[in-house]
C-alpha cells in the first residue's frame, strides 16, 4: 500500500521561510509560544544572541536552539508586538516587543536571505 504523501518526522519538520515576514512570524512563535517545528531551520549557522541586562551575555546558535527545544510548548504570558525597522530584498531588521506584567523585553532581530529562504542571523535583547 502506498503512502499518501512524504513522511515527516517530528524532529525535522520543514517550515515555510520563503519570505522575511514568514521567518519573523515563525521566530515570534518559536520564542513566545515555544513552537519547536523548524527551530534548526530558522537560525543561521552564525546566529548570535546578545542579552543586555545587568551583565551582558552572549549565546551561540546551538545554545539558543537547545534552550528553545527544552522549553517546547511553554507559552509566555505576554503581549507581543512587532515593527519592521528596515527592510530590503535580502535583509530585514525588526523590533519584537514582549510586554509582561512587570517588565518589557525588546528584541532587535536581524533576518537575512540565504538562497531561497530567510534565516535569523542576530538577536539583541534588552529589558526594562
Amino acid at each position: 500500500m502506498a503512502a499518501d504523501g512524504p513522511r515527516t518526522t517530528a524532529t525535522k519538520t520543514n517550515v515555510n521561510l520563503s519570505t522575511a515576514d514568514f521567518a519573523l512570524e515563525h521566530y515570534v512563535a518559536v520564542t513566545t509560544e515555544r513552537e519547536s517545528a523548524g527551530v534548526e531551520q530558522l537560525f543561521a549557522e552564525d546566529f548570535n544572541q546578545k542579552i543586555q541586562a545587568t551583565s551582558a551575555q552572549s549565546n551561540s546558535r546551538s545554545e539558543v536552539v537547545k534552550s528553545l527545544k527544552k522549553q517546547k510548548g511553554e507559552k509566555l504570558n505576554c503581549t507581543v508586538s512587532t515593527a519592521i525597522i528596515e527592510e530590503s530584498a535580502d535583509y530585514m531588521v525588526a523590533k519584537v516587543t514582549l510586554k509582561f506584567e512587570n517588565f518589557t523585553k525588546t528584541d532587535l532581530v536581524t533576518l537575512e536571505r540565504e538562497g531561497n529562504s530567510w534565516k535569523v542571523s542576530k538577536s539583541i535583547n534588552s529589558y526594562k
